[in-house]
């Protein structure tokens, strides 16, 4: 067997000895670079490290594990792997022949109305966002990576709600078909659009999302106090946001949203464009090496 390694910035030994010894293969570091080159690839990292190869990712069509060893894992986690005792019991049924491969979704984000060959799609794996925690996630990225695993979505939300205004947020939803468009026009707090049900280090945004159900999970917290919000924070921790008044739930099969002023959009922590966007789901474009008896919630 042939296996890719991919690994964040620092020590690897730690990481990577446990897997070396599960199977003797034949390893090199580094992405492959055609579907010829590796049988499978493993990526020692968070949701970062694997967003940023994404697409070459779907284009290689190899099976993937997700070894979670990074700031934030909520990729991971929503496949099952809540640590690398998971990855490493889903990595030595994978060697021993086991069928524990599956096909998930990715979201898809385009600037701007979709035009046909300009660029290639930028695809994410758990949530997309738009409004405060967009403006949370550039804040956490520039802190240091230890305060990043230690309360750093928290300590960034207290230092950005103090100046936080709303923002006029048109949202147009719906499903393939001509004429299945509804229109939402309103000041929002945040617009968050889920292809996996967390964010932020275990936050249960949308705590109804599927990696594979060809939907997205949008949730948008509408105009609210300070407080209100500082009140609503700890309740995504456990996904009882949606019966907030100030909250609303609903899924759909594609997304465009503008803002009054061009706005950042972030996905899986990273930055990706500016408003406005294009949203939709990819159907099983990912082929991932799941845990054998994965766990729920």
């Amino acid at each position: 067997m042939r296996v890719a390694a991919i690994f964040p910035p620092g020590p690897r030994d730690r990481y990577w000895q446990p897997f070396q010894q599960a199977n003797a293969a034949e390893w090199t570091i580094g992405l492959p670079t055609c579907a010829k080159e590796a049988d499978a690839i493993l990526v020692f990292g968070g949701d970062g490290t694997i967003h940023r190869h994404l697409a070459q990712f779907v284009k290689l069509q190899i099976p993937l594990l997700i070894v979670p060893c990074g700031g934030g894992n909520d990729m991971a986690r929503a496949l099952g792997l809540r640590g690398r005792h998971d990855a490493l019991a889903a990595w030595r049924s994978f060697c021993e022949g086991g069928n524990n491969i599956r096909g998930i979704d990715l979201g898809v984000i385009a600037p701007g109305p979709p035009v046909d060959g300009a660029s290639a799609p930028h695809y994410f794996g758990t949530v997309g966002c738009v409004g405060l925690d967009a403006e949370v996630a550039r804040r956490t990225n520039l802190l240091p990576r230890w305060l990043r695993r230690c309360g750093g979505y928290v300590i960034s939300l207290l230092g950005a709600l103090p100046r936080w205004v709303p923002m006029k947020m048109n949202l147009e939803t719906g499903g393939c078909e001509p004429g299945a468009a509804e229109r939402r026009s309103k000041p929002a707090i945040l617009t968050a659009f889920a292809n996996a049900p967390l964010y932020g280090g275990g936050m249960k945004i949308a705590p109804r999302a599927r990696l594979d159900d060809g939907k997205l999970d949008i949730c948008i917290v509408g105009k609210a106090s300070k407080l209100k919000v500082l009140c609503l924070f700890p309740t995504v921790f456990f996904g009882r946001h949606l019966g907030i008044a100030e909250v609303e739930y609903f899924q759909a099969e594609r997304l465009r949203l503008e803002t009054g002023e061009p706005a950042d959009v972030y996905a899986d922590g990273e930055f990706v464009c500016r408003t406005p966007v294009e949203v939709s789901v990819a159907r099983q474009v990912l082929r991932v090496i799941a845990p054998p008896h994965p766990v729920q919630g």
